[in-house]
């Protein structure tokens, strides 16, 4: 195992990359969108619709990205992925029309696959982190700043640079400082898994192991409740200013949605000191659950202000912890091996309903009401709590008969 003050820089380090990755490849885009279509002769909505296309073709290829990870290292490919973002961006940055300027888009996506949070949770349990799930809670934190130092510092950029040279500067960004990191990642990977060859490996993080039938259930429901969680979280996000207007809160919806990102933090900080024993099945139920009470509590008290202040704060609470959970929970389930291709697949389940969620919630308005589109949203969200609370027991059975000496498949 590499010494503590290893660990702690591949942490940090990680937090970098991701707040450069997730900077630069998605929080960027919603501030340089304007002036791309303006360039391109396109709508705005055009031009996110292009985005929307290119993460679903990136949630079509996260389960490859994890078998990869799984195969080769997840340092190796993150240091792959560090030049393959910065080509795309680069690409994205001189494209000519617009059919290079989406085929530049759906390359940023595919890179993202190799950089952001799938391949570094698998780098940090393959670095091998002697409490992976704790580590993967201080990488979210760490992360969960990106929002908030790359919007304005695009924005600030942007006022004194075109959106290609914003772009060719994030370039040399993923470059420079990503790279180096993975770089070093990969070869601390490596001694870690010549260090693992030498000695016994866990299967499991915690607890006793699913039977193979437990296992398959556990899995799909997993992948729905991900699936489920992905859809209102990118629905709610993409029109949450325009949704709290409508509803009447009117200019404050804006001041109100500034709370999301804090709160996001929040949950996250609050699990790292006080969440050490709560076991992640659990913990999903946790997210699940607020993001669903924060879509009722707006629902029920719309248009009181202090309503919507603690629709906000739950939602951006339950945010936070189901980008934790996106990590532990495959981990706590299956354990180590195959941990990147799950992982993936967890990944793609989210990205499918999150690339097509936007649509479908303006579709729903359009058709009918504001109120009545959230409904069916809260209800999507409940199913989410469902689905985790199935897994949860599942898990507890399987503890349980494991508990009294039995096998894990003499459980009924």
């Amino acid at each position: 195992m590499p010494d503590r003050s290893a660990l702690r820089k591949a942490i940090w380090g990680l937090g970098l990359t991701q707040i450069i990755g997730y900077g630069t490849l998605y929080y960027s885009f919603s501030i340089l969108a304007p002036a791309m279509a303006s360039e391109f002769g396109l709508t705005e909505g055009w031009v996110f619709g292009a985005l929307s296309a290119s993460l679903f073709a990136g949630s079509l290829f996260a389960p490859t990205a994890g078998r990869w990870a799984d195969r080769f290292g997840a340092g190796r490919i993150m240091t792959v992925g560090s030049v393959a973002a910065a080509v795309a961006l680069a690409l994205c940055a001189v494209a000519p029309g617009r059919v290079s300027f989406v085929l530049a888009l759906l390359a940023m996506e595919l890179a993202s696959s190799f950089v952001l949070y799938s391949a570094a949770f698998v780098a940090i349990v393959q670095i091998g982190v002697p409490r992976p799930q704790r580590s993967i809670t201080h990488l979210t934190l760490i992360a969960g700043f990106a929002s908030t130092l790359f919007w304005p510092l695009t924005s600030v950029l942007h006022a004194h640079l075109t959106w290609r040279e914003v772009y060719l500067l994030f370039a040399a960004l993923n470059l420079g400082l990503c790279l180096p990191i993975h770089a070093w990642l990969m070869r601390l990977s490596r001694r870690q898994a010549t260090a693992t060859q030498q000695g016994p490996a866990s299967a499991h993080e915690a607890g006793a192991p699913l039977d193979p039938r437990r296992s398959r259930a556990a899995f799909l429901l997993m992948l729905a409740g991900f699936a489920t969680e992905g859809f209102v979280l990118s629905a709610i996000l993409i029109h949450m200013v325009p949704l709290t207007a409508a509803l009447g809160l009117g200019t404050a919806g804006l001041f109100v949605s500034t709370l999301f990102g804090p709160a996001q933090v929040a949950s996250r900080l609050i699990n790292m000191l006080f969440g050490g024993r709560l076991q992640q099945a659990h913990l999903a139920v946790v997210a699940a659950s607020l993001i669903t009470a924060g879509l009722c509590a707006l629902l029920l008290t719309t248009p009181w202000l202090q309503g919507a202040f603690l629709f906000v704060l739950l939602f951006g609470l339950g945010s936070g912890l189901t980008s934790i959970v996106g990590g532990t929970l495959p981990l706590e389930l299956f354990g180590r091996e195959g941990y990147g291709a799950r992982l993936g697949w967890a990944s793609a389940a989210r990205q499918f309903t999150s690339a097509f969620a936007p649509f479908a919630l303006a579709f729903m308005m359009a058709r009918t009401s504001v109120a009545n589109s959230l409904w069916v949203l809260a209800v999507v969200a409940a199913s989410g709590v469902i689905a985790f609370l199935a897994i949860a027991l599942l898990r507890q059975r399987g503890r349980a008969a494991f508990a009294i000496g039995g096998r894990p498949e003499e459980a009924t």
